[in-house]
């Protein structure tokens, strides 16, 4: 019998989990299985990264996903496999989040108390079970992808479920399709929400994400070293030679924070 994970502020860090799904439902040799999740996007994410958290919240698929990947067996996965699955997770548990707190407005509203963030915020919570061990959000970015990885484009794949985030993908990712998936993410976010991100050519001024000032130790120092690895996700013209050059300007937009 299949239980949902559920979780709970303080739970402490899990050594094992006894859960009634077994390994093998999900994972098979070096490949992991996120069939039902891949669905679950499918069905409940809109092209512009909309999500149905209500959809999410009723399916049984999505509570015997999360129960996989609390149960998955990490080590044998090649990195592109461990890559996929974390991203997936985080991404999952950010949608579980936001519905264990049935919050409909921003996730930053989650653990607020008079108007204010408490000191652990929603990405503090301890909740996330991956592989036998129970993770906050910013655990799983922060000291798991990111030092681990050293892939600047999963800053365009993980969601923070704001509207200023990267899209959510309709698909789940997979260590077979990964890097072709997190250029086409870069793509999509660089080059579609032109209320995020934008070349200004006349004034030689570069708006993008806050993303890219938050975790600018991620890509490339010196304008013209980022210019060239932003200016490939960019279609041929004006914009992709400003780029090129390195002679630019680069200004963050607004982020907002309302739920996606």
């Amino acid at each position: 019998m299949m239980r949902r994970v559920r979780f709970c502020a303080g739970t402490l860090l899990a050594l094992t989990l006894i859960l009634a799904v077994p390994s093998s439902a999900q994972q098979s040799g070096s490949v992991f299985d996120h069939g039902r999740f891949d669905r679950l996007l499918a069905e409940h994410v809109t092209p512009a990264g909309l999500v149905d958290y209500e959809a999410f919240e009723a399916s049984e698929d999505f509570g015997a996903y999360l129960s996989s990947l609390a149960n998955v067996d990490i080590a044998p996965l090649p990195r592109s496999e461990r890559l996929a699955l974390w991203i997936n997770a985080y991404n999952a548990y950010t949608i579980e989040l936001i519905n264990h707190n049935d919050e409909r407005e921003s996730i930053r509203n989650i653990n607020k108390t008079l108007g204010f963030l408490k000191a652990q915020g929603p990405w503090k919570e301890r909740f996330a079970e991956v592989g036998g061990y129970t993770y906050t959000l910013d655990e799983i970015e922060h000291e798991v992808i990111r030092p681990r990885f050293g892939e600047p484009r999963i800053h365009f794949a993980l969601v923070c479920a704001a509207m200023s985030c990267p899209p959510l993908r309709p698909e789940a990712y997979n260590g077979r399709d990964l890097d072709e998936q997190l250029d086409d993410q870069a793509r999509a976010f660089l080059r579609e929400y032109t209320d995020k991100n934008r070349i200004d050519v006349a004034e030689r001024t570069v708006y993008l994400s806050r993303i890219f000032d938050w975790y600018r130790e991620d890509f490339p120092e010196g304008r013209e070293a980022f210019g060239r690895y932003l200016a490939p996700f960019f279609p041929d013209g004006p914009g992709r030679t400003v780029l090129e050059s390195g002679d630019f300007d680069v200004e963050f937009t607004d982020y907002d924070w309302s739920l996606n």
